[in-house]
């Protein structure tokens, strides 16, 4: 593992195994680090990267704003993700990967995939976050920090990550940019000195434009429509990870193969032969 600086962001990332490249776009909302991939929900069972790295070299990372990486005060979105990103695999000498996103970070994989086609071999999708109840708590999760920010103050926030960790997921009312908050202080001093009114309207900005539909965000679907990308989409099934989303991707991505298994048989095993043979269908070498 090492840092490296992209952009003026220190990114926290490590490569495991060998072979075709992977960039694995991590689960876990505002919270997407590395280890999610190994600890987070329904990823610590399947272990897909330890199945992966057998046979592709995968690469993670901590996203911005999250884990050890750093962040930047600025209106957030998922085409800042994907820079991100493909800034790194540029900086491994990495001209053309694998994609896979878990979670959020499939709408990462699809902002990819329409602003830098060229890089993007394929993509898995896994447990796309969308649905319209996703929308509803994105939106509530927002408006309860800027609730607690307007009338307590943006050194209010500072303190409450600090006692709390920084968890926007545990916590809403640290916002975004908990996790960096209460990591890091000079990122924090900078914060709590922020124009209230222009930080409030950043925000607003963040979550109007990040969760704008009942769908999977991250691209329009005319642009999905226009890729000859191959993608595989596994479907989730809960508030967070409608089914609707994930087949509302089979439907625009016209290179697509859907699986069409409830996640209650996604079995560690099932799963890891799945991604095997779809990568062995698509193998660009």
């Amino acid at each position: 593992m090492s840092y490296v600086d992209l952009d003026g962001i220190p990114t926290w990332y490590e490569t495991v195994g060998s072979g075709p490249p992977i960039l694995m776009l991590s689960p876990g909302g505002f919270n997407a680090k590395l280890d999610n991939w190994h600890s987070f929900g329904r990823y610590k069972d399947l272990q897909m990267v330890r199945h992966l790295s057998d046979t592709n070299t995968c690469v993670l990372f901590d996203r911005r704003e999250a884990g050890r990486s750093g962040g930047r005060l600025e209106r957030l979105s998922w085409e800042a993700y994907a820079a991100q990103g493909a800034a790194l695999l540029d900086h491994l000498g990495i001209g053309r990967a694998a994609v896979m996103g878990g979670c959020a970070g499939c709408s990462v994989a699809v902002a990819m995939a329409v602003s830098r086609p060229a890089v993007v071999a394929s993509m898995i999708l896994f447990s796309p976050a969308g649905g319209a109840k996703y929308r509803l708590a994105q939106h509530a999760r927002m408006a309860a920090h800027l609730a607690f920010a307007a009338s307590e103050g943006l050194e209010a926030v500072v303190g409450l990550a600090g006692q709390t960790g920084g968890s926007f997921s545990a916590e809403p009312r640290v916002g975004p940019w908990g996790p960096l908050l209460a990591s890091d202080p000079a990122f924090a001093s900078v914060y709590s000195a922020s124009n209230l009114e222009r930080y409030k309207t950043v925000v607003a900005g963040t979550a109007r434009l990040m969760f704008d539909r009942d769908t999977v965000p991250g691209a329009e679907p005319e642009d999905l429509l226009g890729l000859d990308i191959p993608a595989l989409v596994i479907p989730g099934d809960d508030d967070s990870h409608a089914t609707s989303g994930a087949r509302y991707l089979a439907e625009c991505l016209p290179v697509c193969q859907y699986w069409n298994v409830e996640v209650g048989d996604q079995s560690e095993q099932r799963v890891a032969d799945r991604l095997a043979g779809f990568l062995a269908d698509t193998d660009w070498r």
